[in-house]
C-alpha cells in the first residue's frame, strides 16, 4: 500500500523534551540529543533517538559490554519501528520492534503539528520516570 501522507520521508531530530504539569522541561537524552524518524511509502515508521555523546564499550563487540556498559547504552537511546497510520491531526505507530520491550504490541499515538520549521509530534499522558508528562519532539526534513 503506497503512502502519500505529508509525513513520508526522513526527518532529523531538532529537540525532544518532556514538559511536566508545572511547565518544567526535562530532556531525557540531553539538550543535544540526535536522531531520525523515517516514514516509508509502504506504511512503516522507524525511529532512533540517542544522547549526543554516548560512552563506547571497551571492546568493539555489541554483545561484549559489561553490565554497566549495557545499562548506560540502553539508557542513552530509544528505538522502535512498525506500521503506522496517518490521520491528519495525529499518527498511530503500531510498535512491533522496540528497545523498550513494553512498547512491543502497543499503539503509540502522536499528535501532529506542521510548523514553519518542520514537524512537531507530541504525546500527552506519557510516563517518564513515574511522572506523567507531555512528550514533545521537533523534527525537520533531511536534505539527503
Amino acid at each position: 500500500m503506497a503512502d502519500t501522507s505529508p509525513l513520508t520521508g526522513t526527518w532529523l531530530l531538532e529537540a525532544w523534551y518532556n514538559q511536566t504539569r508545572d511547565g518544567r522541561r526535562i530532556y531525557p537524552l540531553g539538550e543535544r540529543a540526535t536522531g531520525y524518524i523515517s516514514y516509508s511509502p509502504d506504511g512503516f515508521v522507524f525511529v532512533h533517538l540517542s544522547a549526543a555523546e554516548r560512552v563506547p564499550y571497551k571492546v568493539n563487540d555489541p554483545f561484549g559490554g559489561t553490565a554497566d556498559e549495557d545499562s548506560a547504552a540502553i539508557k542513552s537511546q530509544i528505538t522502535y519501528a512498525g506500521p503506522y497510520m496517518y490521520h491528519g491531526d495525529h499518527v498511530i505507530h503500531r510498535v512491533t520492534q522496540s528497545s523498550c520491550p513494553n512498547w512491543v504490541g502497543t499503539e503509540q499515538r502522536r499528535m501532529i503539528e506542521f510548523t514553519q520549521e518542520g514537524l512537531r509530534l507530541s504525546a500527552t499522558g506519557a510516563l517518564f520516570q513515574g511522572e506523567e508528562v507531555t512528550a514533545i519532539v521537533d523534527w525537520r526534513r533531511t536534505e539527503g
